[in-house]
C-alpha cells in the first residue's frame, strides 16, 4: 500500500531531519528545533504576540512561554510592547538573534544543496510542491476533521 511506503519513508526522514539539524548548528550558540522554528518564524512574518507563535505551532501557551524565555535569556530575542495594545508584548528578534539565525540557516541550506547536488531543477521544483501541499494537508487534519474535505 502506498501509505505504508509513505509512513516509512516519513520516519526515515524525521530521524534525517534531526542528523541535519545536529550537523548545521552555527557553531558557539546550540539552538535547538523549537528554538530554529520561533526564530524562522520571527524572521519571516515579523513581530508576532506569543499567542500567534503558539496557534502556529499548535503548542500550550505555557510551553511556548519557556521556549521563548530561553530565547530570550540567551539575548536572541526580545519583547517590547504592542503599539497597539500596551498590555500586549510583540516578540521579535534581537540583533544578535538576526545574525545568529541567518548563520544558521546559511548551514542548514548548505548541507541541503549537497544532500540534493545531483538532483535536476524540476525534481527540485516538484520536490518543493509536493512538501508544500503534504505540509498543507497535515495542518488541515490538525484542524479537525471537518475541514479535511476542503
Amino acid at each position: 500500500m502506498v501509505t505504508t511506503q509513505i509512513e516509512q519513508q516519513l520516519t526515515i526522514l524525521l530521524r534525517r531531519v534531526q542528523r541535519i539539524h545536529l550537523s548545521t548548528s552555527s557553531g558557539e550558540i546550540d539552538l535547538d528545533r523549537s528554538a530554529y522554528g520561533i526564530m524562522c518564524r520571527l524572521s519571516d512574518e515579523g513581530a508576532q504576540r506569543l499567542g500567534s507563535l503558539a496557534q502556529m505551532f499548535g503548542l500550550d501557551p505555557s510551553t511556548i512561554t519557556r521556549q521563548v524565555q530561553a530565547l530570550e535569556h540567551s539575548g536572541l530575542v526580545r519583547r517590547e510592547a504592542d503599539p497597539s495594545d500596551r498590555r500586549a508584548s510583540l516578540l521579535s528578534l534581537s540583533e544578535e538573534g538576526e545574525t545568529v539565525l541567518a548563520r544558521t540557516r546559511s548551514h542548514r541550506r548548505e548541507r541541503m544543496r549537497q544532500a540534493l547536488a545531483d538532483w535536476s531543477d524540476a525534481d527540485l521544483e516538484e520536490f518543493g510542491r509536493l512538501l508544500e501541499r503534504f505540509n498543507v494537508s497535515i495542518d488541515k487534519l490538525a484542524q479537525g476533521p471537518e475541514r479535511c474535505s476542503d
